[in-house]
């Protein structure tokens, strides 16, 4: 009766949200690149092929089973081979299928082959978040799963079906991919761990991202806006939980967003020479903790038994800190390296693991992460 009661509540809740078929379709999406399009169009040039051979053979089936039936005195034709019909039914589908691979290969051709982009980035999943760099900008950052879904996702049912109701729940994060309209783009697309997959349905685009490989793809981008996509290779416990989220704005808000992001990096390299009080230290790090941490260790420190280790009582976060700063740079085991952050947000996420949770661990400086990288 237990499981019935749930199961009817979950379809309950399913059919009652209204973001849960906000954006369903029947159909593949148009995008916003020429790539997209071409996609789509070939997607519909198939399904109107198949529409137009069901009608045929089916008609031809049920005008059969209707004009000759037995009631009506038909007898049944005796005979075995025909070349004719033979040549008909193995020479259609064959010119079918050529004009059909026409179109497929011009379009395989392009997704593949790029003779020139104006801008490059690399993308980097992450169990479970993205990193996007921009090599000639400069610029780095991680992205993660904004902390708005991460705080309902244990919350009541009363309280998670709020926000099943606004669309971008599981979908939105902290740091947007920002690119410019009408450029061509070519993104890296590589892994640190497991194998994940760069998925934007707007562009076209879904490559795999291969630990120790190189995956390359390619975008035109023609239109303004916000567009959505999601890690498509099951990763692991947070797959669920890695979103991307591209914002494509004007040259002229892009070049603003890129002067904006480099004076970031400025303040941030400033940030890791001064001495920080274990207060601001404390607080900067619950915010990385909650983004980095929490999805294994949990948001109270408890972390999962027999899988992750508990922050509560933790020999590591109550021992010499030397040894704590070398696992969260460079990993060890099930714990992967998290040398991507800064040397300030290491620095305070470390402190407030050594200092949170009733822990009486050393407070951490950025120098000292400076020191052990």
């Amino acid at each position: 009766m237990k499981l019935l009661l749930t199961i009817t509540g979950a379809i309950s809740a399913l059919f009652s949200s209204r973001a849960a078929f906000a954006e369903y379709t029947l159909n593949m999406t148009k995008g916003i690149t020429d790539i997209s399009q071409d996609i789509y169009g070939l997607h519909m040039m198939a399904f109107w092929v198949c529409v137009a051979i069901g009608v045929v053979v089916f008609g031809a089936m049920f005008y059969s089973i209707v004009a000759h039936r037995k009631s009506k005195g038909v007898k049944a034709a005796h005979f075995h081979e025909s070349t004719t019909v033979e040549f008909i039914w193995t020479g259609i589908p064959i010119l079918i299928l050529i004009a059909m691979a026409i179109p497929a290969s011009k379009t395989l051709i392009d997704i593949e082959v790029l003779d020139k982009a104006d801008m490059t980035v690399k993308v980097t999943g992450i169990q479970w978040k993205w990193q996007y760099d921009y090599p000639e900008e400069g610029i780095s950052f991680v992205s993660n799963l904004a902390q708005s879904s991460r705080d309902v996702i244990k919350a009541s049912p009363e309280e998670r079906e709020a926000v099943h109701n606004e669309s971008d729940y599981l979908r939105s994060v902290d740091n947007h991919l920002v690119l410019p309209v009408d450029t061509t783009i070519r993104f890296l697309i590589t892994s640190n761990d497991v194998i994940h997959n760069w998925w934007v349905p707007e562009f076209g685009v879904k490559q795999d991202a291969n630990p120790g490989f190189i995956n390359d793809a390619w975008a035109k981008l023609n239109k303004v806006g916000t567009f959505r996509g999601q890690c498509a290779e099951l990763c692991g416990k947070d797959h669920g939980f890695m979103p991307i989220v591209v914002d494509v704005v004007s040259k002229a808000d892009y070049a603003a967003w890129v002067e904006s992001k480099q004076a970031e990096k400025v303040a941030e390299a400033a940030s890791a020479t001064k001495a920080w009080t274990e207060e601001e230290l404390v607080a900067r790090g619950e915010t990385v903790y909650n983004a980095n941490c929490s999805g294994c260790h949990q948001k109270d420190g408890s972390g999962i038994p027999g899988v992750f280790p508990a922050m509560i009582g933790s020999e590591v976060t109550n021992g010499p800190a030397e040894y704590q700063l070398n696992l969260v740079i460079n990993g060890m085991g099930g714990m992967p390296a998290f040398k991507m952050l800064s040397d300030t947000d290491i620095a305070s996420v470390i402190t407030y693991e050594r200092r949170s949770f009733g822990n009486n661990g050393s407070v951490v400086q950025p120098s000292d992460v400076t020191s052990a990288r």
